[in-house]
């Protein structure tokens, strides 16, 4: 299409020359005393085109030849580019294929390359980044092979190199890397401070969150690894299940390295809801705070929520986690002055009447009564769980509760016989 409409513009300019030309009469008379000449003015038309075209060549022929010198410089400095480019690529195909000493070297002529340039007079507009990076991957392949003298050389040099060019997003590089290679080391610590030194929006990265989740793990920062994994879980750089099961683990080893009721204290306020309303979590923390001879009715308190999920959906909670929350609630009330209250017993009766053939509830249920010197009715609900407890342990408790009340009535031989199948348990 193009084609044609060229030609068809072609014969519209012969044309039109043709009939300019054709009935053109006009002369041109040029007085040069004591000369006169006449020219015919399509002579005329023609000679000044002929003269523009020959000057605009000959302009153009010399701005070419005074500009070789320049294009020669081009020239070079477009080699030099390419071989830059090359063994940059060759310092990451090396790196990748595990060949870590020739990645080293292919970093290193590629700033020696980009030195030899720089001498030259020229710049590079993606120098400051260049030379950065390469020796980063100096640095990371000197790492590979343990050569920490090389290693931190040039680490240095890319450090310092993105200082003086103000490079703020390969700095951010340098920082990751070097926090990286002191996780590797097993120097937390380091880690923690390079990761540090990132901007804020550069620490919330996914992958600077990761490398501080790691750092803090292995420095046994529980709390900074916390927060860092629901941080995680908002970004999605975990599944909600994982979040939840990682945040559980972080939760429970905060609660065990607790070791006074302030501690346990301190350490419930720092969960999120969430998480205090994990049922691993709770019993944890109240019963590492009955533990440390903490108050009972903030042990039941933490527990509430979790023992009103169980009422309401009995099958949310395995049979290990509904044993767990007996044994505990269990010994709230075994402890001095953790008696039973009037809300907590009103809460266990109504769970166990509705859940009649619950054995744990049941249970539960006795050892109220029992605490409560009810005796005849808390060793009938004991008797009751005996027949449909699964759990050893709970057996194995129930029968030691029932050895106890013999022994209230004086009944040895009950007792006796009590105690020993408690000892088969």
């Amino acid at each position: 299409m193009r084609a044609a409409l060229w030609l068809t513009a072609l014969f519209a300019i012969a044309v039109a020359s043709a009939l300019f030309v054709g009935s053109n009469h006009g002369t041109v008379t040029v007085y040069w005393h004591p000369y006169r000449v006449d020219l015919s003015l399509n002579l005329v038309v023609v000679g000044v085109v002929a003269s523009f075209i020959i000057l605009h060549g000959a302009m153009r022929a010399l701005s070419a030849l005074l500009n070789i010198p320049q294009q020669a410089r081009n020239w070079r400095l477009l080699q030099k580019e390419r071989a830059m480019h090359a063994a940059l690529l060759d310092a990451l195909s090396h790196l990748s294929a595990g060949r870590f000493v020739r990645s080293r070297k292919a970093a290193e002529l590629v700033v020696s390359l980009e030195e030899s340039v720089e001498r030259s007079g020229a710049r590079l507009a993606y120098a400051g980044r260049l030379r950065t990076l390469s020796h980063l991957l100096a640095a990371e392949s000197a790492h590979a092979v343990q050569d920490r003298v090389v290693r931190d050389a040039h680490f240095q040099l890319a450090l310092d190199e993105s200082v003086r060019r103000d490079a703020q997003d390969v700095r951010d590089g340098v920082y990751l890397r070097a926090a990286r290679w002191a996780f590797e080391d097993r120097d937390a610590g380091a880690a923690l401070q390079w990761l540090d030194q990132l901007p804020h929006g550069a620490a919330r990265r996914t992958a600077a969150l990761r490398l501080r989740f790691k750092a803090a793990r292995l420095g046994g920062q529980s709390q900074m690894a916390l927060d860092t994994v629901r941080l995680l879980t908002k970004h999605r750089a975990f599944s909600e299940a994982a979040g939840k099961s990682i945040a559980r683990g972080l939760a429970l080893e905060m609660v065990r390295s607790a070791h006074d009721p302030v501690q346990v204290q301190r350490v419930w306020d720092a969960l999120d809801r969430s998480e205090q309303q994990l049922p691993e979590v709770a019993v944890a923390a109240a019963m590492r705070l009955l533990a440390q001879d903490g108050d009972a009715l903030i042990a039941r308190r933490w527990l509430l929520p979790v023992w009103e999920a169980m009422v309401v959906r009995r099958e949310a909670m395995t049979l290990g986690q509904r044993v767990a929350l007996v044994q505990v609630l269990e010994h709230s009330f075994a402890v001095s002055g953790g008696a039973p209250d009037a809300a907590w017993l009103g809460r266990i009766e109504a769970a166990q009447m509705a859940n009649p053939r619950d054995a744990v509830l049941q249970y539960l249920a006795g050892v109220v009564c029992m605490r409560l010197r009810l005796w005849g009715k808390a060793q009938q609900m004991l008797r009751q769980s005996l027949s449909m407890l699964e759990d050893s342990e709970l057996r194995r408790d129930a029968w030691l509760a029932l050895a106890e009340l013999a022994e209230q009535r004086q009944d040895t031989q009950a007792a006796t016989q009590a105690y020993r199948e408690a000892a088969k348990r």
